[in-house]
């Protein structure tokens, strides 16, 4: 699995480049759990959830929630903020593979090209048979990544992320080699660089993992391999009804998969 262990043990800096604003995400997923079922959302997991953006909003409004990371710096950071937030959530430092909650949930949700560290069929089919494991029945599973015009097996394309906070500027540059995929494995390695500038001083931090480009119709297929799912449907953004087409209004490539009873 990709790891990108300089980049995501320093969960603070982390957060200074991809804090945003979550709350149209976190609306279209009650929305689509309630016009599957009927009823109110009650119970969430974020999978790769890093600083607990979404886990924390949705407990925020009463949701019963875990937060799921490879990295203990991440859920120890996460715990923290969820702490200032007075808010209660179950933080799991585990592989997004085999795990298993104490009881299944409602919805769980892996955003922000999180899947592409699962690099062979195998890890991308146990990891749906897990999640389904891990659902009520008739419970969804939202997963979002990159726009295909976007980032494709003709080209990675650039991307910055970047913030500042108390004085601490934080920029990360992803791709920085120009990554090619490998025609075969559809897997690239790619190299990031993030810059830390803080109390005056300049400090980068380089590194480097594998990631696997998913197309559209590979995720399909391989949901089906793996059982329990039905699709509902692949969405452009965060805005209902918006299905994923080529036109500018859909920015983002967004599966929704509901559990079979």
């Amino acid at each position: 699995m990709a790891e990108f262990n300089e980049v995501y043990a320093r969960a603070g800096y982390y957060d200074i480049a991809f804090n945003r604003d979550i709350s149209r995400e976190v609306e279209f997923v009650f929305g689509e759990y309630r016009r599957l079922n009927g009823r109110a959302l009650g119970s969430l997991l974020e999978i790769a959830c890093g600083p607990g953006y979404h886990a924390r909003a949705f407990a925020k409004q009463g949701v019963e929630t875990f937060g799921l990371d490879l990295r203990p710096e991440m859920i120890e950071f996460a715990r923290d903020k969820a702490k200032l937030d007075k808010v209660d959530i179950h933080w799991i430092a585990a592989d997004m593979r085999g795990f298993s909650l104490p009881h299944p949930v409602d919805a769980i949700i892996t955003m922000y090209d999180s899947l592409d560290c699962l690099a062979e069929n195998d890890d991308i089919v146990d990891h749906f048979r897990t999640v389904a494991k891990n659902l009520t029945p008739g419970g969804i599973y939202l997963f979002e990544l990159t726009h295909p015009r976007d980032c494709s097996m003709h080209g990675y394309g650039n991307h910055v992320y970047a913030g500042r906070q108390n004085g601490t500027e934080v920029e990360i540059k992803w791709a920085v080699n120009n990554p090619k995929h490998d025609a075969f494995t559809q897997v690239a390695e790619v190299e990031t660089v993030m810059r830390v500038v803080e109390n005056g001083e300049e400090t980068l931090y380089r590194d480097k993992a594998r990631e696997r480009y998913l197309s559209p119709q590979e995720l399909v297929a391989l949901t089906k391999l793996a059982g329990g799912f039905r699709l509902i449907d692949c969405y452009g953004d965060f805005i209902p009804g918006l299905r994923m087409d080529n036109s500018p209004a859909s920015r983002r490539m967004i599966f929704v998969l509901q559990k079979q009873s």
